[in-house]
């Protein structure tokens, strides 16, 4: 008898019972149960690769997902234990200009809310703008510089589901406070604290590089590092809940001078990747330790605190392994 043909992205209409039918697909062939995320950028995908007792389903045998067209993103989601840890890692992330709209690039972050998770870890590889800044140098995000959203793309448009999150978010702490502190503390322990760096991403649609006088635009806005990810991403773990991290790893500088010879390469991009892979994934896998261990219950979800857009980000949940 001929299988049913698969639910794909273009039969998605963002219900909730889609993403409930996501869910329970999943965890029917998995006896995981992750309470962390990390979503692996560019060349970054290694991580998964580490899990143990690993179960991995590639995006298109999931229904409803995307698939995954950039070199360097496998395009698998990957349950398994990571220093002790249930977690689940996408090997390989949606971008805006693979042609899905913003709202499609963050099915896997509403995704992880109804698996359990409680935290999730965004990493990606971006271009230095801030000079101190130098080739290999890992950056914890504290702010972001969303110039999609800014120009009407923003994963949250359409019609809200309270059972998400409110009608208006605040993104003021989406970078949770408590979790930068624990990473730069971990950074130091593994002798990582020279590497270690803290700013601002600007996120810009792609897939072009910025232009010269674009670079310049936005390290005057206060931005350190850009690429083409993590804000939308971001935006929707904060309207579900979920606590987040996000690392940019310095593959190249940007351009900023007219007369330069020095141009932006995605391949360079994916050799500074695997050259700080092991560094990369030191640090992430202590730091799952670390947040499984000091995070106790469920993580408070933004939807639950009535009349308060501008929630500080929880530090209540622990891994449930």
């Amino acid at each position: 008898m001929p299988q049913p043909a698969r639910k794909t992205v273009d039969d998605f209409t963002h219900e909730y019972e889609q993403y409930e039918d996501i869910a329970e697909s999943l965890l029917k062939r998995t006896h995981h149960r992750p309470s962390l995320a990390v979503i692996c950028g560019s060349g970054l995908g290694g991580l998964a690769d580490l899990l143990e007792n690993p179960d991995a389903f590639n995006y298109e045998d999931i229904p409803y997902f995307p698939t995954s067209t950039v070199h360097g993103h496998v395009g698998r989601l990957v349950f398994g234990l990571l220093n002790g840890v249930t977690v689940v890692c996408m090997q390989g992330r949606f971008h805006f200009y693979e042609g899905y709209d913003m709202s499609k690039t963050t099915i896997p972050v509403r995704v992880f809310k109804l698996l359990g998770v409680h935290t999730v870890i965004v990493t990606n590889a971006a271009g230095g703008l801030n000079p101190e800044f130098k080739i290999g140098d890992i950056m914890l995000i504290k702010d972001h510089i969303n110039m999609p959203g800014l120009a009407g793309n923003n994963p949250l448009m359409g019609q809200n589901d309270r059972r998400w999150g409110p009608r208006f978010v605040s993104l003021c702490g989406a970078y949770d406070r408590d979790l930068r502190e624990l990473a730069r503390n971990v950074a130091t322990n593994l002798g990582l604290d020279e590497i270690l760096r803290e700013g601002v991403y600007t996120m810009v649609s792609g897939p072009c590089f910025e232009t010269v006088s674009e670079a310049k635009a936005f390290r005057s806005l206060g931005s350190d590092c850009m690429g083409m990810s993590t804000a939308p991403e971001v935006i929707v773990a904060r309207h579900c809940g979920l606590r987040v991290l996000g690392i940019s790893l310095i593959t190249n500088n940007v351009v900023q001078e007219h007369d330069s010879d020095d141009f932006p390469d995605h391949e360079a991009v994916l050799i500074v990747g695997k050259q700080r892979a092991h560094d990369l994934q030191r640090l992430i896998s202590e730091l799952i330790f670390r947040i499984a261990d000091e995070y106790e219950g469920p993580a408070t979800a933004v939807s639950d605190v009535k009349d308060d857009d501008d929630v500080h980000n929880g530090h209540n949940g622990k891994n449930g392994h």
